[in-house]
């Protein structure tokens, strides 16, 4: 189905309503950072999948969008192997190539790898979530003279972690871009947090930005200074917002992660896995794969000029 021809009504029922539903497949959000976007819908809105595609060299194709952790499949019933087969041939009659992210709740047996994901229940006392932290962190925390605060910087905070880690994370200028436009519509739709901690003459140790829906508390990005490092700023900061939103029915979603030190440090705070699948299909003729082979790679020198 054409992004036009969507009834967005519909389509965030569906995903409100669904079992796996995530904030990432809200209509809204596809709007701007995948815009672009189609879908395939099945009968009514009864399951739904959002197509975020591009176009480069006259190649059409699926990828997942900037600061997009999970997409895939939605609906409240259980999607196994064979409607996830049907929705992925499907989307591929459209499309020859593909590297995009399912969610949590789809189970497909051909993917190319399954990703990681922490997240970590809130609904609990938070004596209780606190039992399962690493009590050497904990007690670093307590000791810290630090403070916790409620911020309206969003543009700060996405300013000052695409100065921190451009280079290593190679996302686009649009990405970035379109992020700062989300956190306008998500602090009209009350679905922005931005925390922060600081020392005690008020100087910036760590910002981080967080989504929130009904179903959970996404943990999109944060900076720490160097400062901050040396004081546990993100400890801290982590540990105030899980006690501030805890005994509420939420999850928080650490969103990863695949590298080993920061996957690590979530498992601190007593998070438990929830993998996603990820999907690479490339059914291009020969001659298109040799475009794209080439372009990765003179895309790969270009990162790697910059490190």
């Amino acid at each position: 189905m054409q992004h036009e021809n969507i009834d967005k009504e519909k389509w965030d029922r569906c995903i409100e309503n669904a079992a796996n539903g995530l904030i990432y497949a809200r209509s809204y959000f596809l709007d701007i950072m995948s815009k672009n976007w189609g879908a395939l819908v099945m009968n009514d809105y009864e399951a739904v999948m959002p197509l975020t595609w591009n176009r480069k060299f006259g190649i059409f194709y699926l990828r997942q969008p900037a600061f997009t952790q999970q997409l895939g499949i939605f609906g409240n019933f259980s999607i196994n192997n064979d409607v996830a087969e049907e929705f992925i041939n499907k989307a591929l009659e459209l499309f020859s190539f593909a590297e995009i992210n399912l969610n949590f709740a789809n189970e497909y047996k051909r993917a190319a790898a399954i990703r990681c994901n922490l997240i970590l229940s809130l609904n609990r006392p938070f004596i209780e979530i606190e039992n399962n932290f690493r009590k050497d962190f904990v007690k670093k925390i307590k000791d810290n003279n630090l403070i916790f605060e409620v911020s309206d910087e969003a543009e700060k905070a996405i300013l000052l972690f695409k100065q921190t880690y451009s280079k290593k994370l190679h996302t686009s200028e649009s990405g970035y871009e379109n992020l700062i436009q989300l956190c306008l519509v998500l602090t009209n739709k009350g679905q922005l947090l931005v925390r922060k901690v600081s020392s005690q003459d008020g100087k910036l140790l760590a910002i981080a930005i967080f989504f929130k829906d009904k179903k959970r508390i996404y943990y999109i990005l944060s900076t720490t200074l160097p400062e901050g490092r040396k004081l546990d700023a993100n400890y801290f900061l982590l540990y105030h917002l899980i006690k501030e939103f805890s005994e509420q029915n939420l999850i928080f979603d650490f969103e990863g992660s695949e590298i080993p030190s920061i996957n690590f440090f979530f498992r601190k705070f007593g998070a438990i896995e929830q993998p996603y699948p990820f999907v690479r299909i490339n059914q291009l003729p020969v001659w298109k794969k040799w475009i794209k082979k080439i372009y990765d790679y003179y895309k790969f020198r270009s990162k790697e000029s910059r490190i």
